[in-house]
């Protein structure tokens, strides 16, 4: 039988041989004959012509069907659009219930929202809120553009619920809930797997797992336009997406959100209870609301024999997944799980196969069964969620009281972090004058009480560290003792105000003085003594200060910048602060800079003198000229577009400066001349293609950055036969424990004694071994003060450390190491760190420089853009990219 009519029989009697109990009691459930449909209600083979499995929707697609869905039932069915990704595809969700719920949605939405406030409603008010309410289900596909069953699991699942007649369990859903689909939550992913999928496929669908159909080219389809995982970026809200996800969601605090993923094709369906760890400021109550799903979900699988797993490898610890932030208003969040075929058939490693159709299945089918729980669980759920918010409130009574942020250091940062709190439901206040509660703070500075329905995501998201139960911990220290792995799924770390490097303060007391609800958050920078003679100064320290230096840039300004401090008229200039001389500028000098100001938040101080009461003057050798750039990235494979793609996104929507890729295959026949600073994201290259074409390019004056993995490519290979010539003369490390030479071992092992289990755990341990892979932390760095890379910093920042990448230190007689960890005792801000990692780590470098005759190579050991969240890194690379080619000549 060929590939394709193997498939044709799959899709016509997959499920016909399932004998299911209950209302659907038999046949294909995506069959619209199978059962009591409808005729009125378009099919989406009336709309697009094709049945469920035969084709891969694409966003247009799926939009188009929903949008006739609507058009059919406007008494039952809402489409409403909530945003636009950067590719310029509109995301919409979808609200089904009830012709009443559906008329009565406004009244419904104003009493969720008090029921979200319970401090100010009554018992009698709640208790009657909470039994008319219907439950309110979200129910989210299709995050990761190559999982693609489920945004056509979501389109039937619409379908069935607005054309199913005398369906007692439809009935109920509807009448009992308000049913949100959001059908596709990343449209540039989906769309980018669903172009490269038409694209190879061939005569008939094809079952072989590395059919060029299914086996994605760089950067993948799992990402959207700037290649972020959506499912990491949800307290971080750095992508439009996710803003309008964060937005929405609180306009209506569902009871219950899913998030419907595909995983590796060999396994089967996972839901939740989860795997451990759970993270602590989640309620024994959610906790417990995972069997109650999970054992509904249980039943309707068991009815049609499909495999299922739970507790396993997915955990609820880190806050930015799409289950897991909605947790923390109250919501049971939940991640579904679906084995993938990445495409219409697929052939398992026990011959069996598995097709397009049968995914759309079980997502459908888990559809049903958590809006069955839902529905039949409206007052408990809802009962529930008051409790939550309640016991917020009160936890924040206690202890802690408030969080304090003060205005200082990169003030722009402060008021971000305050915006971006601001923005996920929680409430914070200002004062506008210096006030002292453990400690002094002065005017402007934000409080964030924690006797709030918030309070569990405020500690979640400001607490320096969130701990693992013991228990845990002390498994995964066997585990790797044994090398079976650790089970730690993504980052142990997330604290903003670490990643900001500013201070969040807990504070335990009452703070008496006036505050007010801050709403915005937007701030406009001022310029003082606009009618200056000598010139225009903006400090440096701030991220809203690298926004103005590249606006000022393309504005083909002429700016010097210092990189000593210096002190002019009772002001103090840190190094790195932007000179505006009046006479090297156009005539509308103050109207650009105040324009510049207002759209960036810097602050701009004129000056009628360049006499300096400290420090250096303008005229000092300290003092360099920023030239317009060229920025160029390495693009392609071998870099790992998560990388790429965050890099990209920090310099182009962070700082508005445009980024020329280049893959990486060109460079060898690239004129770089026209490049003044080259990015290579983390991921291994192929320097014998690289190295001459970059090194000498380098030497004629070129500023080569090299993040996370890429040193060890600039590190590893001799440049030009040269002996002991680097690009940057620092290696990545083994295991610090391993003293063994590379020699072959000889036939015949030397006799030995074990004498305990710890002998056979190093017996067993390999010869050449790296250091233990760490899932996520965060550590300190200290600052080389004397070294103009860290104009602007503090004494101390903090890095998101990743991977098992520990590389020496460069020596004296090569570079410099600009920021290098400190003692193992003082290294770990947060997080979970293995202890050899620690003690190894420590004095190791994050930043290391290497100057190259005219040109320069900065090394991140680390990289400052991962996830675009730490954006207390970003004026170390700004002074990377920017300052670096000010210092070549």
């Amino acid at each position: 039988m060929s590939s394709m009519q193997t498939f044709n029989a799959i899709i016509l009697c997959a499920f016909l041989v399932l004998i299911p109990s209950g209302s659907y009691a038999a046949g294909d459930l995506l069959d619209a004959q199978s059962l009591a449909y409808d005729p009125a209600v378009p099919t989406l083979k009336d709309v697009l012509g094709y049945a469920y499995g035969e084709r891969i929707s694409s966003h247009q697609q799926i939009v188009g069907y929903s949008q006739a869905l609507a058009r059919s039932n406007p008494e039952r069915m809402k489409l409403i659009e909530y945003a636009t990704s950067w590719e310029g595809r509109k995301l919409y969700y979808i609200i089904i219930s009830a012709a009443d719920n559906i008329a009565a949605l406004a009244q419904h939405q104003q009493a969720i929202q008090k029921l979200a406030q319970p401090e100010a409603l009554t018992e009698a008010e709640t208790t009657r809120l909470i039994k008319t309410l219907p439950a309110t289900a979200w129910l989210a596909y299709g995050v990761h553009g190559d999982e693609v069953s489920s945004s056509d699991a979501a389109l039937h699942t619409a379908y069935h619920l607005l054309a199913s007649e005398n369906d007692p369990l439809v009935d109920k859903i509807l009448k009992d809930t308000l049913v949100f689909i959001d059908p596709l939550q990343n449209p540039d992913g989906h769309d980018r797997f669903v172009n490269h999928f038409r694209l190879n496929r061939g005569l008939h669908a094809d079952d072989y797992p590395q059919a060029a159909e299914r086996v994605q080219q760089w950067p993948g389809s799992r990402t959207n336009h700037y290649f972020f995982d959506l499912n990491r970026d949800w307290f971080a809200m750095t992508q439009p997406e996710t803003k309008g996800r964060i937005r929405i969601l609180q306009e209506w605090y569902p009871l219950t959100f899913v998030d419907f993923h595909e995983m590796e094709l060999n396994s089967t369906y996972f839901f939740p209870p989860t795997a451990a760890p759970v993270n602590p400021w989640l309620s024994a109550q959610q906790v417990a609301s995972f069997y109650l799903f999970g054992k509904n979900n249980a039943a309707w699988f068991d009815r049609y024999g499909i495999d299922y797993y739970t507790r396993e490898i997915f955990d609820y610890f880190y806050p930015g997944y799409g289950d897991s932030w909605p947790g923390y208003y109250g919501s049971i969040g939940m991640t579904y799980e679906q084995a993938s075929v990445r495409g219409l058939i697929a052939k398992r490693r026990d011959g069996t196969l598995l097709t397009f159709r049968q995914s759309i299945q079980h997502h459908f089918i888990a559809s049903l069964a958590t809006l069955e729980t839902a529905a039949d669980n409206r007052v408990k759920l809802y009962e529930d969620f008051v409790n939550y918010r309640r016991s917020a409130i009160e936890q924040g009574k206690k202890g802690v009281r408030n969080y304090i942020l003060p205005l200082r250091g990169d003030t722009s940062l402060v008021h971000k972090l305050a915006g971006l709190l601001s923005s996920q439901g929680i409430i914070v206040k200002q004062s506008d004058k210096p006030f002292s509660a453990c400690g002094d703070f002065p005017a402007g500075s934000y409080v964030i009480p924690l006797d709030q329905p918030a309070h569990r995501l405020i500690r979640v998201l400001l607490d320096e560290s969130v701990e693992m139960e013991a228990d845990f911990i002390k498994e995964q220290e066997r585990r790797r003792a044994t090398w079976v792995g650790h089970e730690l799924y993504d980052v142990t770390a997330w604290s903003i105000p670490l990643m900001f490097n500013i201070d969040a303060v807990p504070c335990s007391r009452k703070i008496s003085t006036d505050l007010a609800v801050v709403a915005n958050f937007k701030i406009h920078g001022q310029m003082s003594n606009p009618d200056a003679k000598v010139a225009f100064i903006v400090p440096w320290g701030t991220n809203a200060a690298g926004r103005f230096l590249t606006a000022a840039l393309q504005a083909n300004l002429q700016i010097l910048s210092n990189d000593k401090s210096f002190t002019l008229a009772a002001t103090e200039f840190p190094a790195g602060s932007l000179i505006f001389k009046v006479a090297d500028n156009p005539i509308d000098l103050v109207q650009m800079l105040q324009g510049i100001a207002q759209s960036t938040g810097a602050d701009v101080i004129g000056t009628d003198t360049s006499w300096v009461a400290n420090g250096i003057n303008f005229g000092s050798d300290f003092v360099i000229k920023f030239k317009p750039i060229r920025i160029a990235m390495l693009w392609n494979s071998p870099t790992l577009a998560y990388s790429a793609g965050a890099t990209r996104f920090v310099l182009e929507q962070q700082f508005d400066y445009p980024v020329t890729v280049i893959p990486t295959s060109q460079i060898p026949g690239a004129d770089l001349s026209q490049i003044d600073v080259l990015i290579m994201p983390s991921g291994k290259y192929n320097m014998k293609l690289l190295e001459a074409k970059l090194y000498n390019w380098v030497v004629e004056g070129g500023t080569l950055i090299a993040l996370e993995k890429a040193v060890s490519s600039v590190s590893a290979t001799r440049l030009l036969d040269i002996k002991e010539e680097y690009l940057a003369a620092t290696d990545a490390e083994g295991d610090k424990n391993n003293d063994k030479s590379n020699n072959a071992r000889e036939k015949i092992a030397k006799g030995s004694i074990l004498a305990s289990r710890d002998d056979y755990l190093a017996a067993i341990k390999p010869e050449k071994e790296k250091p233990d892979s760490v899932p996520g932390v965060l550590l300190r760095a200290e600052v080389d003060r004397d070294h103009w890379l860290s104009s602007g910093l503090p004494d101390t920042v903090n890095v998101l450390f990743r991977g098992d990448r520990i590389y020496t230190p460069i020596t004296l007689d090569k570079g410099i190491n600009v920021l290098t960890y400190p003692a193992a005792d003082e290294l770990l801000a947060s997080g979970y760190l293995w202890e050899e990692n620690r003690e190894q780590i420590a004095f190791k470098p994050l930043v290391v420089t290497q100057q190259h005759k005219k040109g320069i190579v900065i090394a991140f050991t680390s990289s400052p853009t991962t996830r675009a969240y730490q954006d207390g890194l970003n004026l170390l690379f700004l002074n990377a990219v920017f300052r670096g080619p000010a210092h070549t000549y």
